[in-house]
This record gives structure tokens, C-alpha cells and sequence, in this order.
């Protein structure tokens, strides 16, 4: 048995590392730095650093690198040693103040949506001293920003970090105007669920749609998927198990609070989930979660999948991002107490988030939009692409209430009683849970459901911060105008309810009448992320961020050409993987099929003219004409393909994609399925469904 509080940390250079190794006067600077958000002088950088490198070393570190998250949605880092020449030609130990807080990585070679050409190489990366530095196989890692040498954001970290510093201006206003003088900072938290499959590697490595792409891009429906609903919460496989324990020790000596683990719905589908932290510092804990996945896996004969829809006809996998505002002391603000009709602080911020869901429906959606992600949004196991919120009965009716004028009456706490007196009695939750629902509030927090699994969670937080700041800038200067707070505030909330309680949906988000009734409401329905990416440089959103500084209107457009370029390489290299699949073992193993089936109706009708031979030529004309529309389909998606030349826009490109590559592909995979149902086992070239579902045994 493991030592876990020995374990837990113990490669972090944390808060305890820090008090034990600086001197205090430093020690007490670089609290001061990252409570205040001040720069941090050279001399005491230089000590820090000493500290870091010592520590570093006695870890078994041999390099440091400056860890950073660019817009590849994956991090980077490039290694130096510690190592320095001296003049007898040995060599001295060193890391510098200086080398600690900068860096000068390659930036040309990122995505830059335009804002870097290939010949300006000069990027900076810059030390984020409020995430913890880390010792990651052999390396000390300092987590940080990256920017051009323009100063243009160029990753996910820099806007996040000014999207929660927008927020804490904003809702400090908010805590002021309510007496609240004791909160100097106000933080958003996270917790990221992580849902993912597990697959052998053997099985990985004989699909090279699931190399090159992650999903498969061609597999029937197996014989059994997850209709019994026997493996969500079923017992854990001993091989899967040990995947598990592994992993849990290697993220928790990272100081990342993994604490749930189980099954999914899906076969080989599962869930890891954390504790809460900061939203920047549970961001870079998800990027290494991700990360850790697919390197423990690989040592257990394992792949890790993080395709938002690996496989067609089960579940795929989201990231729950659970949400919520809390005050360096403590105080979570979308707690709504034991009486929240009473709690105007907590209404307050409530109705902030509703008109903020509201206002900006088209943000939520395109955090959430990608290639991979369009396969699941909609289906059974995501909400659709309509963004919404459930409250739940009494928060609902809460709402209501104020809205109308009419007292409320609170709902008493009702005992469970579960029919056998044996079982503990325990009190019913007020309201129900909704899993359809893409935003759903869930106690003291909202849960984001819309992400897909291998989203950095970054992009989804920045806006969210970014607009419920937005409308915590309007509340407060239209109270801090006003003459009695209390009546204004009681307009105020009564004027939001009413003006956006359209996006309050309790119900059934996968139904059809959901649909229709989301339309009547006026809510935005962006089915497609080609629909969804042109709202984020719509004028209103550029004005947002903006004013609050999140993103320039450069660093907007980058963004806006980075995710379309992604879109468009993305579904490229999956059109050209089918081909290459089909043309080089799908189709010559059909043709196979077909000879033996050709041998064995013409040995029958040598061997006796009585011995029937239709079954074999039924299969073969069947075959045949499949393998003849196959050969068509793969023809049509070639010619296509070269029609993306005649498309020079990277929004007309991408609409291409859409519209006509992917209905090619779609075609093609259906003849392809039906192929695979007809063909014999030891013609089909590749493992089916049913043998990478069940491969890990």
C-alpha cells in the first residue's frame, strides 16, 4: 500500500516546498507577486530559482522547460540542462532568474491564425508563477504563457489568466455594493469530469483510422454495444484496474486531486474526475490528466482514446466542466444557502449567469465546436447543439416568484425512505438532476456539458468568465448609480428573470419538441461548428472581449482562422486515411472474397451437376455490386478532394469540407459497414467493432 500523503505532491513545488526552501523575505515577495498579480524583481527571481534547480535536482531532474499550451490543444516544451561550462573544463550546475521567468521558443512553427509569418520566428514564453512548477520524466517544468514578439497571445493560458482577472474586478464590484469588504480576490473554480476508452493496443495498431485520427472512420454496428447498459458503473476490469491505480499515483504526485474513478456506458468507456482547483491551475492539471492517460496506457499494452466519437452507434466521451465563483475566503457565490429566496447576493449572481448564458449562447456553443465534436453533440449521450440551462424545480420556482411578486414558500426537506428499515434515512435533494442539459446547475456550481473530451478546457472558461463579467460590469454600474440599493437590486434581479428566462429549459433536451419549442423561443440552434465559428468574431462578441481585455481583435481573428484551419486538416486527413484504407485493403480483400466465392460455385458444378450453387452466386452478385459502388463512392471523394483548389477563403474551405467531403465520406462508410456485415471473417482486413470494444480482457 502506497503512502498517498507522502506520494501526493511530492513532484510539485509547491507552497510547502516553497515555505521550506526560500528565505522568508522571499519567500514572502513571491506570495506577494502572485496574490497582487505584481511583477516579480530579478534578484528575487535569481533565489527562486536557486531553490527550484536544487530541488529540482535532488528529484533526479537533469533538464528544465518551459511548459506551455499553445493552440494545438496539447502542450510543448523545449528541454535545456542545468549543465554550464566552468574553466576546467568540468561544469557547474546553474539555472537563472532570468532563464526561470523567460523564454525564447520557436513561434512560427504554432498556429498563429496570421498573426506570425514563417520568417518571424521570435516567440516569448513567460512564467505563470500562480500554477506550480513540476518535475515531469527527468525535467523541471515551469509552467507558462507564450506570446509573439508583438506581444500577441499565442496560447490558451494567457487569455484564460485575463479573463479570471476580469472577473475578479467585476465581482468585487458586485461584493462591495453588498457590504463585502473582507474578499480581496474573487476566483472561478473547475472541475473537469474526463470520460475516455481504453483499447488494446493490438487492436489500435492493426486501424489506421484510429492512428492517424483517433475515430474509426469505418466499423458495423456490433452485435452487442451498450444496450443491456451493464457496463456504465459495472465492476472494473482487473487489467483496466491496474491502468487505474497507476495512473491515480502518477497524477498524484503531480498534486492533481484525481478522486472518482468508473465504467461509462459505453464498452471500454470510462471516467476520471478531480477535485475542484483554481480554473488556471485545473486547466494545466487536465492537459497533464490527458496526457498521463495515453502514457499509462502505453504501459499496460493500452491506448488511451480521447476522440470525442471514437465509435459510431455507442456513447462518445465529453469533459462535465463544473463551474462555479468563489472569494479567497471561502465563500462559494452560487451557494444559494439554506433559503435562497432570502439570499439576494446569491440571486444576484444567478441571474448574472442566466443573462450571460443567454446573451452569448453563440460563445458557449464554440468553445464546444470541432470536427470531432459535431459526431456527438445531439446524439444520446450530449446535449444538442441548442445551449440551455436547467435550474431544477425550486430555483425555478424561486424565479418565478420574484418575477411575479407572489411569496414563496419554501420546500421542506423531505425524508427518503427506501422501503426497508434497514437502509439509512437521508434527506431528498430539493430538485432533480438533468444530464441532458448542457449547462446545468448542480447544487453550487454549473456543469458544462457540451465539451468535448479532448478539448483544453481552457476556451470554454475563458468565456465563460469573460461574460458573466460582462454582465456583473452591468449590474454594477447601474447599482453603484442608484439611490436605494435594496429596491434596485429587487428590480434589477425581477427585470433579468423576466428578460431571459427563456433560456431555462427542465426538460428533456434530446427530444424533438425541445427542438421546435427552442426555436420559438428564439434560441440560437448552431447545428455545425461551420455554423457556430463566425458568431465569435461577430461585432458584439469583439466588443466584449475587448472591454474587458481578454482578446484583442487580432488575437480574435487569429483564433477564428486557427479553428477553421483545424476543422479543415482535420476532416482532410480522415478523407484521405478512408481512401487509402478502401483502395489498399478493403477493397482488394472484397475482390478476394468474391474469387473465393467464384472457386467454390465452380467446384460444386464440377463435382455434380445436382449440387446447387445459387447461394454462392447470390453472395457473389451481392458482393460484387457492392464492391462496384464502392469503387464509385471511392472515386466520387477523389474528385472532390481536388475540388478544394477552386476554394481560397478558409471559410469557404471549410464549408467544402463540410457540405461535400463529408457527405462523401459518409456514403462511402455506409457501403463500406455493409461490406464488412456480408464479408467472411478472415477476408475483412481489419478488427471490427465487437473486437476493439471487448480487446481488453
Amino acid at each position: 500500500m502506497k503512502d498517498i500523503p507522502n506520494i501526493f505532491g511530492s513532484m510539485v513545488f509547491n507552497d510547502n516546498v516553497m515555505r521550506e526552501r526560500l528565505p522568508e523575505n522571499t519567500y514572502t515577495a513571491l506570495k506577494k507577486c502572485i496574490a497582487e498579480g505584481k511583477h516579480l524583481e530579478l534578484d528575487v527571481a535569481n533565489v527562486v530559482a536557486g531553490a527550484m534547480m536544487n530541488w529540482a535536482i535532488e528529484k533526479g531532474a537533469t533538464h528544465f522547460t518551459h511548459w506551455f499550451q499553445p493552440m494545438t490543444g496539447i502542450t510543448a516544451e523545449k528541454h535545456d540542462s542545468f549543465i554550464s561550462p566552468n574553466e576546467g573544463g568540468g561544469i557547474i550546475m546553474e539555472f537563472s532568474g532570468k532563464a526561470l521567468v523567460k523564454g525564447e521558443p520557436d513561434a512560427s512553427s504554432f498556429p498563429s491564425g496570421g498573426l506570425r509569418a514563417t520568417f518571424e520566428a521570435r516567440g516569448y514564453t513567460a512564467w505563470d508563477p500562480t500554477s506550480y512548477a513540476f518535475i515531469k520524466d527527468g525535467s523541471l517544468c515551469i509552467p507558462t504563457a507564450f506570446c509573439s514578439y508583438s506581444g500577441e497571445a499565442l496560447d490558451k493560458k494567457t487569455p484564460l489568466l485575463r479573463s479570471m482577472e476580469a472577473i475578479d474586478k467585476q465581482a468585487l464590484r458586485i461584493l462591495r455594493l453588498f457590504g463585502n469588504s473582507s474578499a480581496k480576490r474573487v476566483i472561478t473554480t473547475v472541475g473537469p469530469e474526463q470520460e475516455y476508452f481504453l483499447i488494446d493496443n493490438a487492436v489500435y495498431e492493426q486501424r489506421p483510422d484510429l492512428m492517424n485520427c483517433g475515430r474509426t472512420l469505418f466499423g458495423a454496428r456490433p452485435p452487442k454495444g451498450q444496450e443491456l447498459e451493464d457496463h456504465y458503473f459495472g465492476s472494473i476490469k482487473p487489467r483496466v484496474s491496474e491502468f487505474m491505480k497507476e495512473l491515480d499515483e502518477e497524477l498524484w504526485k503531480l498534486g492533481i486531486l484525481s478522486k472518482t474513478k468508473h465504467n461509462e456506458v459505453a464498452p471500454a468507456q470510462h471516467e476520471l474526475a478531480p477535485v475542484f482547483a483554481t480554473t488556471n491551475i485545473a486547466t494545466d492539471h487536465n492537459q497533464l490528466t490527458m496526457e498521463f492517460m495515453k502514457i499509462v496506457a502505453k504501459r499496460h499494452g493500452l491506448v488511451c482514446l480521447l476522440h470525442e466519437k471514437p465509435f459510431a452507434a455507442v456513447n462518445g466521451s465529453g469533459k462535465h466542466n463544473n463551474w462555479s465563483i468563489s472569494t479567497d475566503t471561502g465563500v462559494n457565490l452560487l451557494e444559494p444557502g439554506e433559503t435562497p429566496y432570502e439570499n439576494a447576493q446569491f440571486l444576484l449572481f444567478l441571474t448574472a449567469v442566466i443573462k450571460a448564458v443567454d446573451d452569448y449562447q453563440d460563445l458557449l456553443r464554440v468553445s464546444a465546436a470541432s470536427a470531432g465534436n459535431d459526431h456527438r453533440l445531439g446524439a444520446n449521450e450530449a446535449p444538442p447543439a441548442i445551449v440551455s440551462m436547467f435550474l431544477g424545480d425550486e430555483l425555478s420556482d424561486i424565479l418565478e416568484a420574484i418575477e411575479t411578486g407572489v411569496g414563496y414558500i419554501g420546500k421542506k426537506k423531505i425524508q427518503m425512505e427506501i422501503g426497508a428499515s434497514v437502509l439509512p434515512h437521508f434527506p431528498k435533494d430539493t430538485t432533480d438532476r438533468n444530464r441532458t442539459s448542457p449547462f446545468a446547475f448542480t447544487g453550487n456550481k454549473f456543469e458544462f456539458r457540451m465539451i468535448g473530451s479532448a478539448f483544453s478546457v481552457s476556451g470554454p472558461n475563458i468565456i465563460l468568465n469573460t461574460i458573466v463579467s460582462e454582465e456583473l460590469s452591468q449590474f454594477a454600474d447601474e447599482l453603484e448609480k442608484g439611490k436605494d440599493f435594496k429596491s434596485d437590486l429587487t428590480a434589477l434581479i425581477k427585470r433579468t428573470i423576466k428578460g431571459h428566462k427563456r433560456i431555462i429549459f427542465n426538460g428533456n433536451n434530446y427530444t424533438d419538441e425541445w427542438i421546435k419549442e427552442a426555436e420559438k423561443r428564439g434560441l440560437l440552434n448552431l447545428k455545425s461548428t461551420i455554423d457556430a465559428l463566425p458568431t465569435f468574431i461577430e461585432k458584439k462578441n469583439i466588443d466584449l472581449f475587448t472591454k474587458h481585455k481578454v482578446f484583442s481583435k487580432t488575437e480574435m481573428h487569429s483564433r477564428y482562422e486557427i479553428l477553421l484551419e483545424n476543422y479543415c486538416k482535420t476532416i482532410h486527413i480522415e478523407a484521405l486515411t478512408m481512401l487509402d484504407m478502401t483502395k489498399k485493403n478493403i477493397l482488394p480483400s472484397c475482390f478476394a472474397y468474391q474469387q473465393e466465392l467464384v472457386r467454390l460455385a465452380l467446384d460444386k458444378k464440377a463435382l455434380a451437376r445436382s449440387l446447387n450453387s445459387s447461394t454462392e452466386e447470390k453472395m457473389l452478385e451481392k458482393i460484387s455490386a457492392l464492391s462496384g459502388c464502392l469503387y464509385a463512392k471511392i472515386e466520387k471523394l477523389e474528385t472532390d478532394i481536388l475540388g478544394i483548389r477552386e476554394h481560397e477563403q478558409i471559410l469557404d474551405k471549410a464549408t467544402y469540407y463540410k457540405e461535400a467531403i463529408i457527405a462523401d465520406m459518409a456514403a462511402l462508410r455506409g457501403v463500406t459497414d455493409e461490406l464488412e456485415t456480408l464479408s467472411a471473417k478472415k477476408f475483412w482486413p481489419y478488427p471490427t467493432y465487437a473486437d476493439i470494444l471487448y480487446s481488453v480482457k
